[in-house]
């Protein structure tokens, strides 16, 4: 008896630690219909001004809200069964929420769920954070918020929660530090450009065991400030799919990239690219490796640009920034099976004239690829450079340069490439090279292989 009095009283303490806010307590109805958003900031307020606990969407429940505000040493905790659903009114979205960090789309400046310099919260839970983001109800006229932003944020955690239907991007996260993500799910296909995670200017992030089903990239690492660097990201154990790419690093390009990690997952039905990692606004992007990676259906398993674009945030205009460097990439233990697709499938990495990506190695690489390429499309040596006046101020894609005349890899402005015990797998005839060395310097080919035979004479064109 002494024993079990001794372990409640050691139990109390962790007990008090733990203080739930009922948003039911606060005023919410829960019935799918009411807004009840006063009621969730008032349990949210209470929460933080106590030091701290969990703000509850019980089970069961459906909570409609506009913008609510978390704060700090809250958890969002969304139970099993219960729902946090945006409401369908742009009204019931504030305006002093921050704003989309790309010019010329304001539509996106709202957001259901939004924190500013807050530290050590949480969203968590298996229940569904729904952002209602259905096109009767959101366009780019009416505006269409995002579900989550945090701006200059510490020490989060998000956990086991579903994130469906955002009206534009699932979250954006500005300038943050420390930032956990693991066991989430997103689908975000309702509405345009619905972004998955993306991260702008932030340190220290982890994210794992998560799957993504998006209309827009799944994960972005962006850098909009030039003094906010984009660092020390390992990204592991997810699920990619996707209509456009299921990892891009870059585009939003002026501060610097560097220490990124991503391993063990696997990218299917990816329409754009794979890995998208491209420089265009005067950063330097350096040290990152993908490893152990499982692709099936995208057509460019790596795409990578090094370019020139005027920055996409707010600049003077004319001014364009100088190109930097990017440098030091590994790309490991990859299976790419594209024999369903058509032609255009390839690796497929280019600097500019003077600007090379420097120090690439691929090693231990499984391509499978359908054939189909033409003499005319082998015999092609127009592939556009991203130029300034072939982009006119839009972005570095693919479908910029077209087919290429290489169906394994096309890489071009180039210094220092190593492709290790490559295998490449052709369904079909093919007249294109399996490998195109366009004005690269300093490369290494060592076991290269088409259907298990290795590459003869001729196979690998380097053209200087």
């Amino acid at each position: 008896m002494n024993s079990i009095k001794y372990l409640v009283l050691l139990l109390l303490p962790l007990q008090a630690l733990a203080k739930d806010y009922n948003v039911l307590d606060f005023g919410a109805r829960g019935d799918g219909i009411s807004k009840d958003t006063e009621a969730v900031q008032k349990a949210i307020d209470a929460c933080s001004n106590d030091g701290g606990g969990r703000v509850l969407i019980p089970a069961g429940k459906t909570v409609v809200v506009g913008t609510i505000f978390l704060k700090d040493f809250v958890t969002l905790h969304v139970e099993n069964g219960a729902t946090l659903l945006g409401s369908p009114d742009i009204g019931d979205y504030t305006d002093n929420t921050f704003r989309n960090q790309y010019k010329n789309e304001p539509h996106m400046d709202k957001c259901l769920i939004f924190a500013r310099d807050a530290r050590s919260f949480a969203i968590e839970g298996y229940g569904t954070i729904d952002g209602n983001g259905h096109p009767e109800n959101f366009t780019n006229k009416t505006g269409r918020p995002m579900m989550i932003r945090f701006l200059n944020c510490k020490d989060i955690h998000m956990r086991d929660i579903t994130l469906v239907n955002p009206a534009a991007w699932t979250s954006a996260w500005i300038y943050c530090d420390n930032i956990a993500v693991d066991g989430i799910s997103i689908r975000s296909r309702v509405n345009h450009n619905g972004d998955g995670l993306d991260f702008d200017g932030c340190t220290n992030v982890r994210v794992s065991n998560s799957s993504f089903d998006t209309s827009d990239d799944s994960i972005c690492l962006q850098a909009s400030d030039p003094e906010k660097p984009c660092k020390y990201v390992t990204i592991t154990n997810c699920i990619f799919t996707s209509k456009w790419a299921g990892m891009r690093i870059g585009l939003l390009s002026r501060g610097d990239f560097e220490s990124v990690a991503v391993s063990n997952c696997t990218f299917n039905d990816i329409e754009d690219a794979g890995l998208k990692i491209q420089m265009n606004e005067g950063g330097e992007m350096k040290n990152m490796t993908f490893t152990n990676l499982t692709m099936k259906n995208v057509p460019r398993p790596v795409f990578m640009t090094f370019a020139q674009q005027r920055a996409y945030v707010d600049s003077p205009e004319g001014e364009y920034p100088p190109m930097k460097a990017m440098h030091n990439f590994i790309f490991t233990n990859i299976i790419a099976d594209n024999s369903e697709l058509d032609k255009d499938a390839a690796f497929y990495i280019t600097g500019m004239p003077g600007h090379y990506i420097e120090n690439l190695i691929f090693r231990n690489i499984q391509f499978t690829v359908p054939g189909g390429g033409t003499a005319e499309d082998a015999a092609r040596t127009d592939i556009k450079e991203y130029t300034l006046d072939v982009l006119k101020g839009w972005w570095p894609e693919f479908y910029l340069t077209g087919t290429l005349p290489a169906y394994g890899f096309y890489t071009r402005h180039v210094r220092g490439l190593t492709l290790d015990n490559v295998h490449i797998y052709r369904k079909g005839d093919d007249a294109r090279k399996p490998v195109i060395l366009d004005d690269v310097r300093n490369f290494h080919i060592r076991g290269v292989y088409v259907n298990n035979q290795p590459v003869v004479d001729g196979d690998i064109v380097s053209i200087r």
